[in-house]
Order: structure tokens, then sequence, then C-alpha cells
């Protein structure tokens, strides 16, 4: 028997939602919606309703599972928004700190004599300088700023430079930075380097994840954040002794965030994500809104991580 996956109308698409228990009150909105948002992407969120026998719970309507998709576009778009302020901070950090001690020329902050000596990262720090170098190719006449450097100075200076290079090689260039380099960044955020690699390393993770619209809610990485005080403070639950929320989720991003957004954005983060949570607990009756704040990694007190520290 084939497996494979065949074109079906809107109104296949409908029948195949209510064959499988989902209430469709206004056939004409499914249809439209699912149209204009793709069945694929909406029925991504469909295994958060159904039970073992792939059929939704009672009385799961289709409304409920659009609130769910539109849900987790507003959240990209929240967590995105802010994750830009961190980007754009730590490409200000880094450039700063490489002009002031190294120079503010390519020839001068790309000299590998400038990152580090370590024998094992040797093959790393080219690569990524590498990619810098192609990062001012390809893009260098491409961005105003960079264009009108490169056309009057001949030169484009790396707080100019990293406008145009991305959060994942920003987020590697930190990597092959010196010991001393790595602490005098790190330090703005009162973390140690190994911690800020990490966040730096999780944050590129999902900022590509939000810009590309794939789903966010439930999105686990391979590496954990390191336990801190605030695991400590909300006395997140454990399981093996390892916390089962804020450590590789959506909840670990809202922990970087803490760290490395200043207060004022912290709280209009958390403002807005408090926003989209009520609303779409007044949209969802057949699941408690706890059960999937846990599938998302928030423990059921994860508001306390406003409170000023």
């Amino acid at each position: 028997m084939s497996n494979n996956k065949v074109f079906k109308t809107l109104d296949e698409q409908v029948e195949i939602l209510k064959s499988k228990g989902l209430v469709i009150n206004d056939e004409e909105f499914a249809k439209t919606t699912l149209l204009r948002e793709n069945y694929f992407f909406i029925s991504g969120y469909r295994h958060l309703f159904m039970h073992h026998d792939n059929k939704f719970v009672n009385g799961t309507t289709f409304e409920e599972l659009y609130s769910m998709f539109s849900f987790d576009r507003n959240m990209r778009n929240i967590f995105f928004k802010y994750i830009l302020v961190v980007e754009n901070n730590i490409k200000s950090l880094i450039s700063y700190e490489l002009s002031k001690k190294y120079g503010f020329k390519e020839k001068d902050y790309l000299n590998v004599d400038n990152f580090t000596q370590n024998p094992m990262k040797v093959r790393q720090v080219h690569d990524i300088l590498d990619k810098m170098r192609r990062q001012i190719r390809v893009n260098g006449k491409q961005h105003t700023a960079t264009l009108h450097y490169l056309s009057n100075y001949g030169y484009i200076p790396l707080w100019i430079l990293v406008k145009v290079l991305s959060f994942g090689i920003v987020s590697e260039l930190y990597t092959i930075l010196k010991e001393d380099d790595q602490e005098s960044i790190s330090s703005f955020y009162k973390i140690d380097p190994q911690t800020l690699s990490i966040y730096l390393s999780i944050l590129s993770n999902y900022r590509n994840l939000c810009a590309h619209e794939e789903i966010l809610y439930d999105h686990r990485i391979q590496r954990s954040i390191p336990n801190n005080k605030y695991h400590f403070e909300l006395d997140i639950p454990k399981s093996d002794d390892e916390y089962i929320y804020g450590k590789n989720d959506l909840f670990a991003v809202i922990i970087i965030l803490k760290i490395m957004l200043d207060e004022r954005d912290f709280r209009n983060l958390m403002n807005e994500v408090s926003y989209e949570i009520d609303y779409l607990s007044g949209k969802i009756k057949v699941l408690k809104i706890e059960d999937l704040l846990n599938q998302i990694g928030f423990p059921n007190n994860w508001r306390m991580i406003m409170k000023e520290d």
C-alpha cells in the first residue's frame, strides 16, 4: 500500500478533520483559514488536542485549534523582536571590544593573532574568519552603510560589518575570542564566558526558528542552560535531579532574556507574553491552560520571574 501524500481539496481537508472528531461550526471560515494558512501548518498543533487513538478530545473545535496556531505565531513575533534586541546589543559589545583593542580595518580586526591560540580551535578560527570575509564580499556592496565605507574609505569597520553578519556567525565569533576578551564582554551581563556562549547559541537557534515560521511552543534544543538562581527561586520541579522546565525550552529563553535584556525591555516582553497566554486561556475550553503551559516549558508560577531582583 502506498504511503504517498496526495493533494486534498479544502472540502476533503475539512472532512479529514471532522472524521477525527474535530467540531467545525463554520465550514466556510474553516476552509478560508485552511487556504490562507495551509492545512499542514494548522494541523501541526492538533496533537495537543488529541487522544492516543488519533482522535480529538471530545468537543474540540476548529476555532480552538486555530487559536493555538495564532498563539504560536504571536509568540514567535514577540520572541523574535526581543532576541533582535539582544543580537544588536551583543554585536555592539563585540565590535566595541575588538575595535578598541585591535583596530577598525578588516586587516587589523580579522588578524588571526587576535583570536584564541588554543591548538584545538585553529581550524574553527580560520573557518569563522573566512565566513566573515565572505560576508564582506557578498553583502558589502548590498547594504547602504557597508557600501558607503567601501566606496569612500576602502574598508568596513567592525561596528558596521556586524550589521550584515548573522547572529549565528556572531555567536560563533564569540567562541573564538581570547579569554580576556570573552570575559570583558560577558561581564557586561554579570555571567561567565562559558554561560554566555551557551546563551548565544540557544538564542541564535530560536531566532532562526522564529524567522522561518516554525512551530515554537514545544521546541526543545540539545543544549541546556546551566542551573541558576531563577530555577531555585521559582522552585521548579525536578526529575532525576534535573529541573524539568527552563533548561532547553521556551522558558529557558525567558530566563536568558531576563539576564540579557534591560529591565524595561524584559518587563515589556513579559507583559506581551502574559497577554497572549491570558487571551489563549479564554479561547481554549477542552484543555487546562496549565497543561498547555507545561508543554511549552513554563512552570505554573512562571509569572514570578517578573519580580525585580
